[in-house]
């Protein structure tokens, strides 16, 4: 019982981070598709919580780099609004698993100031699509043949 605890709070630590652990630890693991999807879209949810409702107390307690001039546009900047205005909040939301990471998806809303409750609902939605998708055809993947042999 211990072991499969550690497993699950393994899992669940490095789904805070990057979205596509869940599915392939959880897989490494044992676990079924259904304890997989759970572990993965919470991990995620967590951080989009924890980033979203820390994120203002964060920009009012803390006056972080505001004592140097920074550069408005640098090439980071730039990139990001180039995805915010050619995406918005439906496409980043659905990349942030994909692509970004819960991380960096969810600064990225924070940061043109989307609702919170948008922010939650999206990346939610977002979460569970890509979790479901992840979660019930990773067997299926590593079950072809070539590829399979790659990735084992």
């Amino acid at each position: 019982m211990i072991e499969y605890f550690l497993k699950v709070v393994f899992i669940y630590i490095a789904t805070l981070f990057k979205f596509i652990a869940g599915p392939v630890l959880g897989l490494a693991a044992g676990l079924s598709s259904i304890e997989m999807l759970v572990i993965t879209v919470s991990g995620m949810m967590t951080t989009v919580f924890s980033i979203t409702l820390l994120g203002d107390w964060f920009r009012t307690n803390w006056q972080l780099g505001l004592t140097k001039k920074k550069k408005v546009f640098t090439p980071r900047t730039r990139k990001i609004v180039t995805v915010w205005r050619k995406y918005g909040l439906l496409g980043v939301a659905a990349l942030t698993p994909l692509l970004l990471t819960p991380v960096g998806g969810t600064i990225i809303l924070n940061a043109f100031n989307v609702k919170k409750e948008k922010i939650f609902l999206y990346m939610f939605v977002s979460a569970m699509v890509w979790g479901v998708i992840f979660s019930f055809s990773i067997q299926y993947i590593l079950e072809i043949p070539f590829l399979g042999d790659l990735l084992r």
